[in-house]
């Protein structure tokens, strides 16, 4: 039987450990410049007629939607002026490229505290989500329980468990679901279902552990009350997404759709594929716990070829069958197809036989079908789903030991989590990491 965990984690989908050791132990993130992570990214051809700046932007401890958010009010357009391939860690020091529809004068004018402008050009393309390789990461473990060789040991051990599978696990990570407040897919699940008050109130309201007092009796306030007008003073600047909800409901009493209407498009989208995520993760975490295979394909299994860009390709999915389980097992050893599991959507495809047995039993444990994944009211919600490896495959990897601390480096694809594949080597709860290295701020400070 698999190592289970015990923490706050299973709450989102993060059941048990692959591989069998006692772990490390140690913290993650205990400074900023602990975790460095670079996009590798894919450059838009450069043209000097072309309207879009392409810029290489290295933020310091910068949420992604509230970096776009403060260099669009720099700039004086709006949010949808800038695009970037993939969200970033906040705490830690990110290197990313982002697409500006402004000139090259005005972004390589841009200063802002803890954000540097390079490399900026023009192009005609500006970028999309997906529109990267992969991410490089740089990451210290501080403290852990083990030293020296005793703690060598344990890394190697692990890194030799996963790599007889050519990988680990591919969980979505704690920041899929909000680092401090691992609500988000909580969100998404009410919004599917309808329930656009319950949508609302679950963001803006239940206070969580770590989170500072004002902000706690503000979102207590909203539980207690659902007094929106009163709400909104209480609530601090930084916190400007809660905002901008109380704020619309103040002046539009029980239009809670229109509500989650006025946050930014990525994030309505992230609402519902933290949802999608977290069902995934309970899934995976189900094929681990039964002991079936994720290096081997079964009869039933919906496998993803590799692309020419050397990554799984989602748009072709092919179902195993008696005829070609033989060639589809010599393609997943030889790496050029992929395992997978579902996001489950409007459209999306479930696999057969026993690995097709799990998806349908959790996806009954939640009631969802098909349609609950078309929300007309808020179409940026919506979505088709997919399906995703369930390995991911790390490449570049280092390490070094001092005492109890411990230094990585490693490259992974895109939409791959780095604190997924430590937590293998770590053994620590993720949401519980996270906040052990939260750093509370003074409320009142941020952009309003």
């Amino acid at each position: 039987m698999p190592r289970e965990s015990d923490g706050p984690e299973r709450a989102i989908g993060l059941e048990v450990f692959y591989t069998d050791g006692d772990g490390t132990g140690g913290v993650l993130k205990r400074t900023i410049e602990d975790f460095v992570v670079k996009e590798v990214s894919s450059f838009p051809p450069r043209d000097d007629d072309g309207r879009y700046a392409i810029a290489t932007v290295t933020s310091r401890n910068w949420e992604t939607n509230r970096l776009v958010r403060v260099l669009a009010r720099s700039l004086g357009v709006s949010r949808s002026k800038i695009t970037f391939a993939g969200t970033k860690d906040k705490r830690g020091i990110t290197t990313q490229l982002m697409s500006f529809e402004a000139s090259v004068e005005e972004v390589r004018g841009i200063s802002i505290k803890d954000i540097e402008i390079t490399d900026v050009y023009a192009s005609r393309k500006h970028i999309v989500i997906g529109d990267l390789v992969g991410n490089s990461f740089q990451v210290w473990v501080r403290d852990c329980r083990l030293r020296d060789s005793g703690l060598e040991a344990e890394i190697d051990s692990t890194v030799g468990q996963l790599g007889r599978i050519g990988g680990f696990p591919n969980f979505f990570g704690v920041q899929r679901f909000g680092s401090l407040r691992p609500i988000t897919h909580i969100v998404g699940r009410y919004i599917v279902r309808g329930d656009f008050e319950g949508a609302c109130l679950a963001y803006v309201g239940r206070p969580e552990e770590g989170e500072s007092p004002q902000t706690k009796e503000a979102r207590a306030y909203i539980d207690r009350t659902k007094d929106f007008a009163g709400a909104f003073p209480l609530f601090p600047k930084v916190l400007t997404f809660e905002r901008m909800i109380i704020g619309y409901l103040a002046r539009n009493p029980g239009d809670y759709a229109g509500a989650i209407g006025v946050l930014p498009p990525n994030l309505q989208m992230m609402f519902v594929h933290a949802y999608q995520s977290y069902i995934f993760n309970r899934v995976l975490s189900e094929r681990i716990r039964r002991g079936l295979p994720l290096d081997r394909p079964l009869l039933g299994d919906i496998v993803l070829p590799t692309g020419r860009d050397g990554v799984p390709d989602h748009d072709k999915q092919v179902p195993v069958t008696s005829s070609n389980l033989d060639l589809v097992e010599n393609q997943v050893r030889n790496g050029r197809a992929w395992l997978s599991g579902a996001l489950f959507g409007s459209d999306s495809s479930l696999a057969d036989g026993a690995p097709g047995e799990i998806e349908r039993k959790i996806l009954g444990e939640e009631n969802l079908r098909e349609s609950d994944f078309v929300v007309p009211r808020l179409p940026k919600c919506s979505s088709k789903g997919s399906r995703r490896e369930l390995v991911a495959r790390f490449d570049d990897f280092g390490r070094k030991v001092e005492g109890g601390n411990a230094f990585f480096s490693f490259r992974l694809g895109r939409g791959c989590y780095a604190t997924s594949f430590l937590r293998e080597i770590t053994k620590q709860d993720q949401i519980l990491a996270d906040r052990a290295a939260y750093e509370p701020q003074a409320d009142d400070t941020g952009e309003d």
